[in-house]
């Protein structure tokens, strides 16, 4: 599965993150294809709290263990 990311405070304003099957990971800057579109979201981290407005899905709010400021 790949994540096409917008982000600040991201290593690259635009990057793509793809997930394996395995559970790793690894991120690429820019868009690199292919994609297929699956859903838009917006993701704001504040402090150990994440908020996520994603049309497919709505709204959701989740505990991380880690503290940061990022704006998906």
């Amino acid at each position: 599965m790949k994540f096409i990311e917008f982000g600040i405070r991201n290593t690259w304003l635009v990057r793509t993150e793809t997930e394996l099957e395995d559970g790793m990971d690894y991120d690429e800057k820019g868009i690199v294809g292919p994609i297929n579109f699956h859903s838009l979201y917006l993701r704001i981290w504040i402090g150990e709290t994440v908020l996520i407005f994603d049309l497919k899905e709505g709204f959701k709010r989740i505990k991380k263990s880690e503290k940061n400021l990022k704006l998906l």
